[in-house]
């Protein structure tokens, strides 16, 4: 009988493409959504790629007798915990929305696994946890550092707190630290669309080359990188959403080495911002208009992947490279109305 997995945050740009990856690989899925940054339409176009729709309860997760009526009807062998809000700029201003909604709605979960006695959690981390790492590429074991966001602090307790409850209650749990996913599933049916002004810089981009948004705003040209604009790995959400698929298989088969084990991914190559532009613009034979403008609050000069752990442990690596992801990219976008 196949297995039921969880997947909170499931209609979101990560969560989704993890949902059809799942499904691809034999697992039952049950999404959890808020539908607050996706529409219940990505539901069906799931299905349209897999042939079989998900189930799914619209939840607010920090409504705590909400999440125990979920696992009243529902029995699952695993979790995989996207929902959260994720913007950093963002939660510089909202600093106490984002405590409430990213911790809470995790502590509401892990205290549903241990009075059930549920196993096999995944939690949606990030390399925000680093800051800005000593050394570059960032292994698994540079220090966590005093966050520079909100968002990378919530990031930093939730890996806490997971850290706590996998020890106390024997729940075996898994932390992907992801570096930037971008792209598209080949379908072109489902992709990153946030609801409102983007807050990540490939959406901002195909919104700009599309004239939905009047220009690309470059967040600072003074750091110290070859070019002056903030670097970061970018990696294909696809390559992203099968690493959820080889740790979620780590935990079933009992393979991992610890109750709590955490793994960067990413593809190990950094690209600066203008690096991203210019490769769109390539890739797609496209001009975008951009402006440089003031650095961001919360923002790091340089972040990238040392990958080896993971390749090695979860026997997992990237295929797709930052033109795939970014033709990806702007095919989804077309195909918005």
């Amino acid at each position: 009988m196949a297995k039921q997995i969880l997947v909170t945050g499931g209609l979101g740009f990560i969560g989704s493409h993890t949902v059809v990856e799942l499904q691809n690989a034999g697992f039952d899925v049950v999404v959890i959504d808020d539908l607050s940054n996706t529409t219940l339409k990505v539901l069906d176009q799931i299905a349209e790629i897999t042939g079989k729709k998900p189930s799914f309860e619209q939840i607010d997760l920090r409504i705590k007798q909400d999440v125990k009526n979920f696992f009243d009807k529902y029995q699952v062998d695993g979790i995989i915990h996207f929902a959260a809000f994720k913007a950093v700029g963002e939660s510089m201003h909202k600093p106490l929305d984002y405590y409430e909604n990213n911790l809470g709605a995790l502590v509401y979960l892990l205290q549903e696994m241990r009075d059930r006695k549920l196993d096999n959690f995944i939690f949606s981390s990030s390399c925000t946890v680093y800051g800005q790492a000593d050394e570059l590429p960032i292994t698994e074991k540079a220090p966590v550092k005093k966050a520079e966001s909100v968002y990378g602090n919530t990031k930093q307790i939730g890996e806490e707190i997971i850290q706590d409850a996998s020890k106390a209650h024997g729940i075996n749990a898994i932390a992907l630290r992801y570096f930037n996913p971008v792209g598209a599933h080949p379908s072109t049916k489902i992709g990153e669309l946030p609801l409102g002004v983007p807050q990540n810089l490939i959406p901002f981009i195909t919104q700009t080359a599309a004239g939905i948004r009047e220009e690309l705003s470059v967040f600072g040209d003074d750091y110290p990188t070859p070019d002056g604009t903030a670097v970061r790995d970018y990696i294909h959400v696809v390559d992203l959403a099968k690493a959820h698929i080889a740790a979620l298989n780590r935990l079933i088969e009992k393979k991992n080495k610890e109750s709590y084990e955490f793994f960067n991914v990413g593809t190990g190559k950094g690209s600066s911002v203008l690096e991203v532009i210019n490769a769109f613009e390539t890739a797609n034979d496209v001009k975008l208009k951009y402006k440089i403008v003031d650095r961001r609050a919360g923002d790091i000069t340089a972040a990238y992947a040392d990958t080896t752990i993971a390749n090695k442990e979860l026997a997992w690596k990237t295929e797709l490279g930052l033109q795939e992801a970014l033709k990806s990219a702007w095919e989804w976008q077309l195909k918005q109305k």
